[in-house]
């Protein structure tokens, strides 16, 4: 089966079932400081998850494009993707256990044609705070499923997304052993003493891995011979002039660093020592080490090119940005390439005593992308003592710190709706029209936002430095607006109402037939799904507390409420 035709059969299989299609948002997560991109279909429904009303009903299905960043050094094997599309299908509040359950079973059985002998699932064995969810068990028992295997929290349980809040047990399934979809069953609501509620309005959340299901509706167990991979690889295999059956780790991990650098580039990002772009910075130098192991004259070919043109051509329905892909491929190729220059220089210059140490060889991989492989082979090359043990502890060292920054970082999980957050989302919605007003430019548009509770942070289109005058008249139309008491109203209407009314929002790709509009009497009206105060008084006084580029044509504000 295609990935188009898996696409269209999901959809329309849960669109027979009275579920509305969403969009495919953003891999950059609007108004969530909690993680760098969308990791998963239900990341853009989380505040109607937490039980804000969703403008396309309880119902919801769709397919969203995901990275996740937590395995990029398991990429390499048949199956883990850093960029993935997700199928996904939502009940809020409406149909629960036995529903999910055999919606998952039909699809599989009926329009994949699984053999029943092929599926098996795991579902929750119940601890201290939940009981065993006998209930799914008996759910898949009539449905003729054998096996099945129950497992705890670590395995088969979701939230909640941060320290309170609705949460369940799931139930994976699996075919041929590998998995392939996950039914979360939020049943239960942790409140702040720590304990599990029965949850007033149940839902589901479900998710499906299309690179997988494609791989197995063909017979397949690794993912890159599909359709998905095989443009890449054959590309890669004629770059190099080597085969795929003896160079699969390597060749896995430039097909897959490549496409996920230049899903990254689409959605707006651009390489740089920071978050999202020090991801995507990551991504395309291993391509390029990779491609380097495997011999590819890359002073003279220009091959991150030339295996991103086969991205565009499996991605057609994306539309992707492929002049500024390949520009920003390109220019960090050739930064790369001066790094390693550098690096060898800095290689010489650590050497001389013919002896490397943990803390050097640290710093050749940290500072000039020198993978342990690199320093293993140039050190034998050149008749030089390493332990690549000693690299490995350094390694480890970092590793636990970054872990432990990333833990204060993204602590309140996956979204933080508290009541500091809230009021800079609409701060930042005040801040977006005051731009436009004080710069006298309707065409300035919103290009990313991170708010968190001690900050708000926007980009919005705009090719100079703002002076001194206009930022100061920026922070004052803003306070006018929060002394003036403005009411906010939610309001649910289509996208024609939205764009006839003068909403502010992005109408170039499918919204739904509904869609929520936020207006601050008088001032701003907006496409936003929330959350937001009822009124602009209760924000405070609004102060900017930086400006500056974020990649060209982008200027950033840093902003807080006092």
């Amino acid at each position: 089966m295609k990935r188009t035709e898996l696409i269209k059969k999901y959809i329309e299989f849960f669109k027979s079932k009275d579920h509305k299609e969403i969009p495919n948002s953003s891999l950059i997560p609007e108004n969530d400081p909690t993680v760098l991109f969308t990791t998963a279909g239900m990341h853009p429904l989380v505040p109607f998850l937490l039980g804000q009303s969703h403008p396309q009903g309880k119902r919801l299905v769709n397919v969203q494009r995901c990275i996740r960043t937590g395995d990029i050094e398991e990429v390499g094997d048949a199956t883990h993707h850093t960029f993935f599309e997700m199928l996904g299908n939502w009940s809020l509040g409406d149909y629960f256990k036995k529903e999910a359950i055999n919606f998952s079973f039909e699809f599989l059985t009926k329009i994949l044609k699984a053999p029943l002998d092929q599926i098996s699932v795991t579902v929750f064995k119940g601890d201290k705070n939940a009981p065993k969810d006998n209930e799914s068990k008996e759910e898949w028992e009539k449905l003729g499923i054998k096996k099945i295997n129950f497992l705890g929290k670590e395995d088969n349980w979701w939230g909640p997304a941060g320290k309170i809040g609705p949460c369940g047990p799931d139930t994976e399934i699996f075919w041929k052993n590998i998995e392939i979809w996950n039914n979360v069953l939020m049943e239960y609501n942790k409140n702040s003493k720590g304990n599990y509620e029965e949850a007033k309005e149940k839902s589901i959340d479900t998710g499906m891995g299309v690179e997988r299901v494609v791989a197995l509706s063909l017979g397949l167990t690794d993912n890159y011979l599909t359709e998905i991979w095989q443009p890449l690889i054959k590309k890669i295999e004629k770059l190099s002039n080597k085969k795929y059956s003896e160079n699969k780790k390597e060749m896995r991990i430039i097909a897959d660093h490549i496409k996920a650098a230049c899903f990254i580039i689409h959605d707006g990002i651009v390489p740089s020592n920071t978050e999202q772009g020090y991801v995507l910075r990551r991504l395309i130098r291993r391509a390029i080490r990779n491609l380097r192991k495997l011999e590819v004259d890359i002073l003279n070919i220009n091959a991150t090119d030339e295996i991103a043109k086969e991205v565009f051509k499996i991605y057609k329905d994306y539309n992707l940005k492929e002049k500024l892909i390949l520009t920003e491929l390109k220019e960090e190729e050739d930064k790369f390439q001066k790094t390693l220059d550098k690096g060898l220089k800095e290689f010489e210059k650590m050497s001389k005593d013919k002896r490397i140490d943990g803390k050097e060889s640290f710093l050749l991989y940290q500072s000039y992308g020198f993978p342990l492989e690199m320093i293993e082979e140039i050190s034998k090359e050149k008749k030089i003592k390493f332990n690549p043990e000693d690299f490995k502890k350094e390694l480890k060292k970092h590793q636990e710190l970054s872990q432990t920054a990333s833990a204060g970082k993204f602590k309140s999980g996956l979204a933080d709706d508290s009541e500091a957050t809230t009021k800079l989302h609409t701060a930042a919605h005040l801040l977006h029209e005051a731009i436009k007003v004080v710069l006298k430019d309707t065409s300035i548009t919103q290009k990313g936002s991170n708010i968190n509770p001690e900050r708000l942070r926007f980009d919005f289109s705009f090719n100079r430095k703002l002076t001194e005058e206009e930022k100061t008249e920026i922070e004052n139309t803003v306070n006018k607006k929060i002394k003036d008491s403005l009411p906010i109203k939610r309001e649910i209407m289509t996208p024609k109402e939205a764009k006839e009314k003068g909403a502010c929002g992005v109408f170039d790709h499918k919204y739904g037939d509904n869609i929520s509009v936020y207006t601050i009497k008088g001032f701003s009206k907006e496409i936003c799904t929330g959350p937001h105060v009822k009124n602009t008084k209760e924000l405070g006084k609004f102060k900017i507390t930086k400006e500056t580029s974020s990649s060209s044509g982008i200027r950033r504000i840093k902003a807080v409420l006092e």
